[in-house]
């Protein structure tokens, strides 16, 4: 019987969401008047409108619960929270408020640091002292103990949450490790791939094209050797041996034409299953490099934009376009929907890339606005010659195969003696 899985975040967002719906109970249910129990219409509207406002921003917070938020944004979302919280307890002189700031404790460890957190929740709480001052029988001793029971339960929820906060930060980074390992082995087995043709194409050339070649020369001396009769035997096979010899050589060329690494397969893995952002990858057709160090150097410049638009772009798309740009040059365009910013300076992931790409004579640019997200334009040269993984030098080739043979590798031809018949 197979587990069910559940989201252990989005479990927890949607358990606040019902105590919010459960906390505004005592509000649908309040009147404005002058009786016993009962407040005035400023009172009442300012409640109401507290607690919409409360729920407003939490669940505009929450909806994408984990997503990065600049320091001041987080400092105004917490504020905004906590101090409707507080108003809600003031208004309805009730322990509403205490269970306002336990919702708002879930969010806290996806805001601020574990000591700010823990800064907030004591702040918070010695303000409900007052709040539950306020309550009609309510003593500074019982307001203070009300206080401390409803900080054990923010306490609780608090932990519950950062630990949330941290599995979703390492399932994030397994994944993120996770498509590395698969785009390395997609690269790895398009360089073994292209190691084991080189292999195959030079035992063809070594083995079968030099004994072809030692057989041709002898049916050439053996046609000068027969009688009419067997020289005509003889022609054909030199003509067979030829033709095979021919069929060797343009297998091999073959073998040998197919020498870039396919990158396709590989950026795939790299990009698909990133939350919360939706990739859009263009590569051209047959999509291939060469050299394997730079086809692992682009592996690298791909996962560092991923990585930065992740963490800093807060964006919902990313369009990653390979296109060529000469016979030897290929370009990567990058550019997010994401905030953008006026003052721009790159970080070390950014000139790590700059400094990777200056290694093979590439460059990149960036451009940035509030306005228009973030983009990159990123230019890698060609032209350096092909280094294949796992594959020994080439040997040279022979005299049929249009190269100079070795002395260690001439056919050696069998001459009949003289004395003879």
């Amino acid at each position: 019987m197979s587990k069910v899985q559940f989201n252990h975040v989005r479990l927890l967002r949607y358990a606040t969401y019902f105590v919010f719906l459960c906390v505004g109970l005592p509000l649908s249910m309040q009147r404005a008047g002058h009786e016993p129990g009962q407040i005035g219409d400023v009172a009442l509207l300012s409640w109401t409108a507290c607690y919409l406002v409360f729920g407003l921003v939490y669940w505009l917070l929450t909806r994408n619960l984990g997503s990065r938020v600049d320091g001041a944004t987080r400092v105004a979302v917490l504020v905004i929270l906590t101090g409707t919280a507080l108003a809600i307890g003031v208004l309805s002189k009730s322990g509403v408020a205490a269970l306002l700031l336990i919702i708002v404790a879930t969010v806290v460890p996806w805001l601020v640091s574990l000591p700010m957190g823990i800064a907030w929740m004591v702040v918070a709480h010695l303000a409900l002292v007052p709040v539950f001052l306020e309550v009609p029988g309510f003593s500074f001793i019982q307001s203070l103990m009300q206080a401390c029971l409803y900080f054990g339960f923010s306490a609780l929820v608090f932990i519950t949450s950062m630990v949330a906060s941290q599995q979703a930060d390492e399932r994030e980074e397994l994944r993120r490790l996770n498509s590395e390992l698969r785009a390395t082995r997609a690269l790895l087995a398009e360089s073994t791939r292209i190691a084991e043709r080189m292999r195959i194409a030079r035992d063809l050339h070594d083995l079968v094209g030099h004994h072809l070649t030692a057989l041709s020369l002898n049916l050439e001396v053996a046609s000068h050797l027969t009688n009419d009769t067997a020289r005509e035997h003889v022609l054909k096979a030199q003509s067979t041996a030829k033709q095979l010899l021919a069929d060797v050589r343009e297998v091999v060329s073959e073998l040998r034409q197919d020498d870039a690494i396919d990158l396709t397969q590989a950026l795939r893995s790299l990009t698909e299953g990133v939350p919360g952002l939706d990739v859009r990858l263009s590569v051209p057709p047959r999509f291939g490099v060469e050299d394997p160090r730079r086809a692992q150097m682009l592996l690298r410049c791909v996962q560092e934009i991923l990585t930065n638009t992740v963490r800093h772009a807060n964006a919902r798309h990313l369009w990653l376009t390979f296109r060529h740009t000469g016979p030897d040059e290929l370009c990567l365009d990058a550019r997010d929907d994401g905030r953008g910013s006026g003052e721009f300076r790159p970080g070390n992931g950014l000139t790590g890339m700059r400094e990777r790409l200056a290694e093979f004579g590439g460059s990149v640019t960036f451009r940035t606005d509030p306005a228009g997200g973030f983009a990159l334009t990123a230019r890698l040269p060609l032209g350096e010659e092909s280094t294949l993984a796992h594959a020994p030098p080439r040997p040279v080739l022979d005299p049929l195969l249009d190269d100079e043979p070795s002395d260690a590798s001439r056919a050696k031809l069998s001459v009949p003696s003289e004395d003879l018949p």
